[in-house]
């Protein structure tokens, strides 16, 4: 068995939001539930903090996970079920969709900040790369000394990583990373996680803890995405789960 995720990046035709809304939690859930290896699926809105100034193309992220018993086998097979809002006119056909599939290293590593009898409030997506040759070192760095600091950060909770498979659901576009890594978050404060993170890595955090020298094996040339929960269970201040897109209940979209 083999861990994958795949990342759904694309936009939504404007005043079908909720169409596209009930089409996941309704009938893409059922047609999941029977591929071989389906383990989760999930929906992800951009978040207005980011860090840095990173493009941000897509609105909407759907992310869905697999353990495959054989991928070259079981992953084409999700392609059809995402060619379905695209043919019903529910994507917006402004080139923006991207499609991207990872092979995992692991599951999700996670930290003393993770409450695990609460749902996530969002997660982020940096699509990277390592430096020519320094592969070992890019996987060393990241495995055992970064991982841990961004996990630690108040608001981060889990990290996991994986690498661009070679097989890949059409249409196949560029993808500026070969190296995927996501961090969850718990968090009603987004902002105040982002700049306690850029803190550390600059060490003026005011809690004093600052991260260790960017590793020079991590390539600059990476894009950074910040999205929260808006499907399934999705976690809200004062540790209250909201069932289903956050957007019904008000003041909460």
């Amino acid at each position: 068995m083999t861990l994958y995720t795949t990342l759904h990046l694309y936009n939504v035709v404007s005043g079908k939001e909720d169409d596209y809304a009930n089409w996941f939690d309704g009938d893409h859930r059922e047609d999941l539930a029977r591929l071989r290896g389906f383990m989760a699926a999930d929906r992800y809105e951009v978040t207005e903090a980011q860090l840095g100034d990173h493009y941000q193309p897509w609105r909407f992220l759907s992310v869905y996970d697999f353990d495959y018993p054989a991928p070259a086998i079981d992953l084409p097979a999700l392609g059809p079920l995402l060619a379905g809002p695209r043919d019903d006119g529910l994507i917006a056909g402004d080139d923006a969709e991207r499609i991207y599939s990872y092979r995992l290293y692991g599951d999700w590593k996670g930290s003393p900040n993770w409450q695990r009898d609460q749902p996530l409030s969002g997660v982020s997506v940096l699509l990277g790369n390592y430096c020519a040759g320094r592969f070992e070192d890019y996987q060393n760095w990241y495995e055992n000394v970064h991982s841990v600091e961004v996990a630690n950060v108040p608001g981060h909770v889990a990290m996991k990583r994986g690498e661009l498979s070679e097989l890949q659901i059409e249409p196949r576009r560029y993808c500026p990373g070969d190296q995927l890594v996501m961090t969850a978050q718990q968090t009603d404060d987004l902002p105040f996680t982002i700049g306690d993170f850029v803190a550390r890595a600059l060490g003026h955090s005011p809690s004093g803890i600052a991260m260790e020298p960017r590793s020079n094996a991590g390539s600059l040339a990476r894009t950074v995405h910040y999205f929260r929960k808006i499907s399934g269970t999705a976690f809200w201040p004062g540790g209250i789960a909201y069932g289903g897109d956050l957007s019904v209940y008000p003041g909460k979209g």
